[in-house]
């Protein structure tokens, strides 16, 4: 998917809702467990429920890889059935170099070898420009980059101070932006940071930024429109667990529906 595709389909649903398929199978309803795969039969239902009120879904592939066969199976039947207008993430979080980040690339990318082909690909920077470069040799696809994320742990490396000066998420920043553009580059930053919007959007003014933490991880959607829109929205916000699992009984499609339109009116008005 373009770039000016993206940013038609946030004009035209008035959202930049994203929704995350962190599907666990001990999490979804007993009536699905008796399904010949309850994994996609969950999704299914919850992609029917809320595509009207987001334009993307976000799978964490670690859900499906964990489960083995199976789980490859109910990833790839879930990639089959995201509507077409939606923009696809896989947040597979790859970072390695050389043939294996090309592999890497084709498992999502390459839909002769693997029978996936998202519109993007979640990639930590830590090795650097080859382990990024292969993602972005394939025409119209995405790399979503880890810049600045929400977990405590970000502590650890993120906010060192690099040798030019700013902190290490910075660098990361101002170096990865030169290897793609705004139309093939997206930035993770979580929801939880608030203010750190302010400084991000200095380096990085024109590019979308996947911005994970609001709803269960407590991070504001205030907070990020104030200090994180740009021209063209430039963001991309994803609610995972709070949409999903809004409710764990029968009802839990209707139940993802009204959260994901509530989040959707709230995006409306700041559209």
């Amino acid at each position: 998917m373009k770039r000016e595709q993206l940013i038609d389909q946030i004009r035209l649903k008035k959202s930049f809702l994203c929704i995350g398929l962190d599907t666990d199978i001990d999490k979804i309803p007993n009536s699905l467990l008796d399904t010949e795969d309850p994994v996609f039969e969950f999704n299914k239902k919850i992609i029917d429920a809320t595509k009207d009120f987001c334009v993307s879904y976000k799978i964490n592939t670690a859900f499906y890889e964990s489960r083995g066969l199976a789980g490859w199976t109910s990833l790839i039947k879930t990639f089959e059935y995201l509507p077409k207008d939606c923009f696809s993430i896989a947040d597979a979080k790859r970072g390695d170099i050389g043939n294996t980040s090309e592999m890497y690339a084709k498992a999502f990318f390459d839909p002769g070898s693997s029978g996936m082909s998202f519109d993007s690909v979640t990639v930590a920077p830590y090795m650097g420009a080859d382990s990024v470069k292969p993602f972005l040799s394939f025409e119209d696809k995405w790399v979503i980059l880890l810049a600045l994320t929400s977990n405590q742990g970000s502590k650890d490396f993120q906010f060192l101070t690099s040798d030019g000066g700013g902190m290490l998420f910075e660098s990361v920043l101002n170096t990865a932006k030169e290897w793609g553009s705004d139309e093939n580059m997206m930035f993770v930053v979580g929801a939880t940071r608030g203010e750190a919007f302010l400084t991000i959007r200095k380096h990085v003014p024109n590019h979308f930024l996947l911005v994970p933490g609001v709803g269960a991880q407590g991070g504001s959607l205030d907070d990020v429109c104030k200090f994180g829109m740009n021209q063209d929205c430039g963001l991309l916000v994803n609610s995972s667990r709070a949409i999903i699992y809004a409710s764990s009984g029968e009802d839990f499609a209707e139940a993802a529906r009204r959260e994901a339109k509530k989040v959707q009116q709230e995006m409306a008005a700041w559209l």
